[in-house]
């Protein structure tokens, strides 16, 4: 099955909008992806310029440090944490929390608000 199948499946599993995310574009990525701490977050912003608006970070705590997130392309998701990979069509609004057998999509509107 293809990713563009994949993503498109969830969306339709929570009743969202395809809105993909180009592989060449950017997403906010935290120092903490990948290592194997959970819950993995997502949540999408609108996009802006080049980035799709989508943050993934893991743990229970969201940091505020300026630096928290580094700007990575969508492709490689893939590699770094391909748990996320088929919730990246969802659109601006939604978010994600990713933990073993749980897994939970929510829309959020005051992700829309800038």
């Amino acid at each position: 099955m293809s990713v563009w199948t994949l993503q498109r499946e969830v969306c339709d599993r929570y009743g969202a909008l395809f809105h993909p995310t180009d592989p060449d574009q950017i997403v906010g990525v935290a120092r903490n992806l990948g290592t194997g701490l959970e819950p993995l977050n997502g949540l999408r912003h609108p996009a802006v310029g080049t980035t799709c608006g989508w943050y993934f970070w893991a743990g229970e705590k969201l940091s505020q440090d300026p630096d928290y997130f580094q700007p990575m392309h969508a492709a490689h998701l893939a590699e770094l944490c391909p748990e996320v990979v088929p919730y990246l069509g969802l659109g601006p609004g939604w978010r994600l929390l990713i933990a073993r057998n749980h897994v939970d999509v929510w829309y959020d509107p005051a992700l829309l608000q800038l």
